[in-house]
């Protein structure tokens, strides 16, 4: 009788991670809530708390500015009036952009140690990259990325895979040599689909959901902490 196979760890052979960049590397929140209750005052709509905005972020700036809209008004007239609330959007949130995020715990720590083990670096977003760029320039962190993709970077956005499959595609690797790190239910279905191995943080938004209810290879306290257990597993022998 054959022996039985041991399958591998999903985290061994890791040569390159895939960030995520609201609610993984920065919270954004803050930044979002003001440029969309402008938004909203441009169209003569009250403001909204920034709770109710938290749950709404991670599926992309089009879709955010719709829910937001939505919240009142019919979706014939969310259409009727989605050009207009998403330009103005974009407008305030570029004048701000920056100005209210903040580091969440061990980022810079987390991604130089990602880096100083070898393995390459790309920041996969749902953020217009417009936005995303300058954001990662300001905040210290562009100088990771071999590769910065944004949601409107290529035909399709997380949750679809074609972003991580890209990467993998620039960094010519397979995709289980690849993982993702993210604080959503977006970034495991991306990588699922990919084929990619994907890492959880705890914080973050996920749209109001629960990060333990999300299937994922692993949760992961901080940056650094992944990059550890990555080091972990790629360190251990048969």
């Amino acid at each position: 009788m054959p022996a039985a196979i041991t399958p591998q760890p999903p985290l061994r052979g890791v040569k390159a991670a895939i960030v995520d960049l609201d609610g993984t590397m920065l919270d954004t929140v803050l930044d979002i809530h003001a440029a969309i209750n402008l938004m909203r005052a441009d169209l003569h709509l009250g403001p909204t708390p920034v709770t109710q905005i938290r749950d709404m972020i991670g599926k992309g700036s089009e879709k955010l500015v719709r829910d937001v809209l939505a919240l009142d008004l019919g979706a014939a007239e969310v259409e009727q009036r989605f050009e207009q609330a998403f330009d103005a959007y974009q407008r305030h949130y570029a004048a701000i952009n920056g100005n209210h995020s903040t580091h969440y715990p061990d980022v810079a720590a987390g991604l130089q140690a990602l880096q100083d083990d070898g393995l390459r670096l790309a920041c996969v977003t749902n953020k217009p990259i417009g936005l995303a760029r300058p954001l990662l320039e300001q905040k210290g962190l562009s100088h990771f990325f071999d590769v910065i993709y944004g949601g409107d970077s290529l035909e399709k956005k997380k949750p679809h895979p074609m972003p991580l499959l890209q990467v993998c595609e620039d960094f010519a690797l397979a995709p289980q040599q690849v993982v993702a790190i993210g604080d959503s239910s977006n970034d495991a279905q991306a990588a699922r689909a990919a084929g990619c191995p994907v890492l959880t943080v705890p914080y973050g938004y996920n749209h109001g959901e629960s990060i333990h209810e999300t299937d994922s290879d692993g949760i992961v306290d901080t940056l650094l902490h992944a990059a550890k257990l990555i080091r972990l597993h790629n360190s251990a022998t048969n």
